[in-house]
């Protein structure tokens, strides 16, 4: 899958496309449906498939403290992307320039000067532009115009419920990973690279990996437990995380993810450890002191294992 940052690093060789637009944050289950119908029409006109996506999303841009969290970063969407076919994505940077185009300025730059788009996947209820006037009707009209054609992209439900990021997060708020792993056609889990943390687990008997969250703010808040992967090797890891801003151990106001491996031994620093979400064992609390923190977490321990079996 190749990615393009940016119109000006479009080239005349990506004219010519089946396209998509939106955040696909989470590439869930109703995600997979637009991309499946994408790959049909790329086969159909024999056109690479190609997904534009913006960096940041439009909500973080506009209000970053009352964004939703984000269920994948970017380099985990493109992933998930490539894993769906997709043969190409163009990234934009939603920026002052970009959120000041027209919405015939953008069909124009982006759709028609830039990808030479041959057909448009898009939900029906999209809008675009400065003055929020581009909608599916207008994509309609363009289409006529220009020479494209527009479909709109179907509502996906599950029990009755359409599937949407909004709902995906809810679950995870809510804990129920089961209907989660549902609505995502997958587990939901966190990737991100270990780094050096306070190392005050260690103290504690409870060494940890703290792993980068990168995002604004995080999609859950508690202690769970996890399963975890090193490096996307194919051996699973049980043990216990806690992500949240350590209320007993100084809060910084950032969201941190801290993982507890059992029976492991070794140097993850450096490392990309995926941890998959299970079950939520409690919500996040502030311990009185150390040797509080201290039975709370053996106890959290003790039910994990219990639940795994080991």
């Amino acid at each position: 899958m190749e990615l393009v940052r940016g119109l000006h690093n479009l080239r005349p060789r990506h004219r010519g496309c089946v396209a998509t637009i939106g955040n696909f944050d989470g590439v869930h289950a109703g995600h997979q449906a637009i991309l499946k119908r994408l790959r049909e029409h790329s086969r159909r006109l024999g056109l690479p498939g190609c997904v534009v996506i913006f960096e940041p999303q439009p909500r973080e841009y506009f209000a970053p403290e009352a964004a939703p969290p984000r269920l994948s970063r970017l380099r985990d969407k493109l992933a998930l992307l490539e894993a769906e076919g997709v043969d190409r994505v163009l990234c934009l940077a939603f920026n002052h320039r970009l959120r000041s185009l027209s919405a015939e300025a953008f069909v124009q730059q982006a759709l028609l000067d830039g990808l030479g788009i041959k057909h448009l996947e898009v939900g029906d209820d999209f809008r675009f532009g400065c003055d929020r006037s581009g909608d599916f009707a207008f994509l309609q009209d363009s289409g006529t115009r220009h020479g494209f054609s527009v479909e709109a992209a179907s509502t996906v439900a599950d029990c009755g419920e359409r599937i949407s990021s909004s709902r995906v997060r809810q679950v995870l708020a809510d804990g129920d990973f089961e209907q989660a792993e549902r609505l995502l056609g997958r587990p939901f889990s966190i990737t991100g690279r270990v780094i050096y943390g306070q190392q005050l687990g260690r103290t504690l008997g409870a060494p940890t990996a703290n792993v980068q969250l990168k995002r604004l703010h995080a999609p859950l808040n508690g202690v769970y437990r996890v399963s975890a992967v090193v490096d996307g090797n194919d051996e699973a890891l049980m043990g216990v995380a806690n992500i949240g801003r350590r209320p007993s151990v100084g809060d910084d106001g950032q969201a941190h993810l801290e993982v507890h491996l059992f029976d492991f031994s070794g140097d993850l620093y450096g490392r990309r450890l995926t941890v998959l979400f299970h079950e939520k064992l409690r919500d996040e609390h502030h311990f009185d002191s150390l040797d509080a923190l201290k039975q709370g977490i053996q106890a959290d321990f003790a039910k994990a294992r219990a639940q795994w079996g080991i």
